[in-house]
């Protein structure tokens, strides 16, 4: 535990931005399953509208830094190939 006031008011920062970027993480992640679930569906129109709906998303987390950005560009890639092999 910390010890000094400066060192108790990082911890508290640091723990409630752990639990921010948390949240961030997991409505990434929900946005991406709702893509995968409709390509797996095998619904063109769907997976392209869940798609669209979390490319900016998935935007917004990359330049917040909560995902890297080539972690980012690998995830929008992949997910528009698999909706492009629905085709």
């Amino acid at each position: 535990m910390a010890n000094f006031p400066q060192s108790r008011k990082r911890a508290r920062q640091g723990e409630k931005r752990r639990r921010h970027n948390a949240s961030f993480r997991s409505m990434v992640r929900t946005y991406i399953k709702k893509v995968d679930t409709a390509v797996a569906g095998g619904d063109y129109s769907a997976a392209t509208e869940a798609y669209n709906q979390a490319v900016p998303v998935i935007d917004r987390m990359a330049n917040k830094g909560i995902l890297h950005k080539n972690k980012a560009a690998r995830h929008k890639s992949r997910l528009n190939t698999a909706i492009r092999a629905l085709k």
